[in-house]
């Protein structure tokens, strides 16, 4: 069997700031604001990680969106469409991070896919 790991999770945040304060108080986790992205990423010391997202007409409040890893991004959305999903968002780079795509399963459920950029050994 493959390994298809969750790889990150996403929150929708009213204010970036203060929710990634409440979590980094609450739970210990190490966060940090990237402005240029409008985001808040968090470590919570084990995998995954994740960030907080501005809420928007995309993103409403409790709309926790979950990030599947995956080695090739084109394939797993080309299997995702044959099986009755949708995609949202193609093949999106994330510079210097990797890329992403997000999908909706048969439910409506949006869904993320993420691939790393090659680790250098």
């Amino acid at each position: 069997m493959s390994q298809h790991p969750f790889v990150h999770i996403e929150f929708p945040a009213k204010d970036l700031g203060a929710t990634a304060k409440f979590y980094s108080e609450v739970f210990g986790w190490k966060t940090q604001h990237i402005p240029e992205m409008n985001y808040a990423s968090f470590e919570t010391g084990s995998p995954p990680g994740g960030g907080f997202n501005p809420l928007s007409d995309q993103t409403k409040a409790g709309d926790v969106r979950v990030y599947i890893g995956t080695d090739d991004i084109e394939a797993t959305l080309a299997k995702i469409e044959s099986l009755g999903g949708k995609i949202a968002m193609p093949k999106t780079e994330i510079p210097t991070v990797g890329w992403f795509a997000l999908f909706f399963d048969p439910t409506g459920n949006v869904v993320g896919l993420f691939t790393g950029l090659p680790t250098q050994s």
